[in-house]
């Protein structure tokens, strides 16, 4: 009975149906496979950038330390996802190539932390998420639900089967 139990407590996290597949720092990840899910670990001032086409379903991920590449052109022509201007464009355009549309797209946000007092000096967390809602402004893209800022640390997951969103943080798991 105790097996049982916990498989209704944690759920997802025992299927073992599921394929995991890792989105690192400055990197992207996109799928067509019901049978995978894309998680991002560590996200503290880095942003993760969960997209999600429901009709098509087609998912993707980004987790990008940084807001603008003309901080660093030639790290940025290496590791494009290393960068909000450069990466978040290149998530959606790998995801129009599996088949989503713009239209159909289900954004979401997490990350953007501050888990150090730096006295706001950098304030990273906070330039990347303002950054990334000014490239989403211009391209007339909605956030549709987020989990940003804070002192804390989030994992991110993307099931690609339903579009299921969760964020965990602190023993805590939510649905964004």
């Amino acid at each position: 009975m105790l097996s049982g139990q916990l498989t209704e407590k944690v759920g997802f996290m025992l299927n073992t149906e599921y394929k995991n597949i890792t989105v690192d720092i400055s990197d992207i990840q996109v799928s067509n496979d019901p049978k995978e899910f894309l998680v991002t670990y560590a996200l503290g001032s880095c942003i993760a950038v969960i997209v999600y086409d429901p009709v098509s379903r087609v998912g993707g991920m980004i987790h990008y330390m940084l807001p603008l590449s003309s901080t660093s052109p030639e790290k940025a022509e290496k590791k494009p996802a290393m960068f909000a201007d450069t990466g978040v464009p290149l998530l959606f355009e790998k995801m129009y190539k599996l088949g989503a549309k713009k239209e159909n797209m289900i954004v979401k946000v997490a990350g953007g932390g501050k888990l150090y007092d730096d006295n706001g000096t950098f304030d990273i967390g906070k330039r990347n998420y303002t950054v990334l809602r000014k490239i989403f402004w211009k391209n007339n893209v909605i956030i549709h639900a987020e989990d940003v800022g804070g002192a804390k640390s989030r994992t991110a997951r993307l099931y690609i089967d339903t579009g299921r969103t969760t964020i965990s943080s602190g023993g805590e798991t939510i649905e964004l």
